[in-house]
């Protein structure tokens, strides 16, 4: 089995398929404690639905992409790029919203399954409530897999993989009542998380690189596209400027243990300018954003204070 492949999206099905148990849990317990337990198999059905209709998407984006990647040899990385950078700014916007959520998640659960048992059509309240839920975790988890799917089947194992384990957790903590540390779990997976999608933004401009080469590559009138080929003469980017280091031949990332960081990290044998100011900028700006969140500060709290008082 190809671990490259499958270990970027087993990371991100589980730290969101573990939301999404949370979510199941305290819905369930909810309706327990109400005691309209003979509504759960509505809570079971939203699951279901969810995992579902992602799958279907993740179908979709799939026959789309090979439909319009036979279209032009640049279609390819273009749409692998498009959806890559979807993923990046869906992903990250996840990481630091649900960590900013996290202290408040089960009395904002709580009072959506209040309100929703008050409806006269509590059951579908229930199902719309756990479908959403499923398919917005589901739908990130797509869209990164949509932007690596040259990879095959495989990062959908992943995917599989990363389900269970998180219901496994899900059954530990609500079906047996097990204690586990979700804020550690949460901020290992966060900064794991925050590693994987600083990587993507590697991998994204190294497919808009591939676009533009391909194309530049295709007439002479298109040929000005690749700035920076004529420019560095041992340099063979066409937008990302110099090469920053080459480990071609001391880590290859077609060979272990390369395979594994570029999968996970987005480490390349050859990294370009570009690439490594993009990295360094992203890690700096998000990363900031959620280890602020992390400590429960506000993001430039200061000046906001600052600006009211006056």
């Amino acid at each position: 089995m190809d671990l490259s492949s499958v270990l970027p999206t087993f990371v991100i099905t589980l730290r969101e398929g573990v939301e999404a148990a949370l979510v199941v849990g305290i819905v369930l317990a909810c309706l327990q404690k109400a005691k309209r337990s003979y509504l759960d198999r509505w809570v079971y059905l939203g699951v279901v639905a969810g995992l579902l209709v992602s799958t279907l998407i993740g179908v979709s984006f799939g026959w789309l992409i090979q439909v319009l990647g036979s279209a032009s040899p640049a279609a390819e990385p273009l749409l692998e790029g498009v959806f890559s950078a979807i993923a990046i700014v869906l992903l990250s916007w996840m990481l630091v919203w649900m960590t900013r959520q996290a202290r408040s998640l089960k009395s904002q659960v709580e009072g959506s399954v209040t309100r929703v048992l008050q409806q006269d059509q509590a059951a579908w309240g229930l199902f719309w409530l756990i479908f959403i839920a499923v398919l917005r975790e589901g739908f990130e988890t797509v869209v990164f897999v949509a932007g690596k799917f040259q990879q095959g089947i495989f990062p959908t194992l992943g995917a599989l993989a990363g389900l269970c384990v998180a219901a496994g957790i899900g059954v530990l903590l609500f079906k047996w009542g097990i204690k586990l540390n979700l804020r550690l779990f949460f901020q290992v997976m966060g900064g794991l998380l925050l590693l994987v999608v600083a990587g993507l933004v590697i991998t994204t401009l190294g497919h808009f690189d591939t676009v533009i080469s391909t194309l530049a590559s295709e007439n002479r009138a298109s040929e000005s596209l690749c700035v920076y080929y004529e420019r560095f003469s041992r340099n063979h980017s066409c937008i990302l400027g110099p090469d920053v280091w080459d480990f071609s031949k001391a880590l290859p990332d077609d060979r272990f243990p390369g395979t594994i960081l570029n999968a996970l990290f987005g480490y390349t044998q050859r990294l370009y300018a570009a690439q490594a100011v993009a990295y360094l900028l992203f890690l700096f700006t998000v990363g900031s954003i959620y280890f602020q969140s992390l400590s429960g500060r506000v993001l430039f709290a200061n000046r906001r204070i600052q600006s009211e008082s006056k």
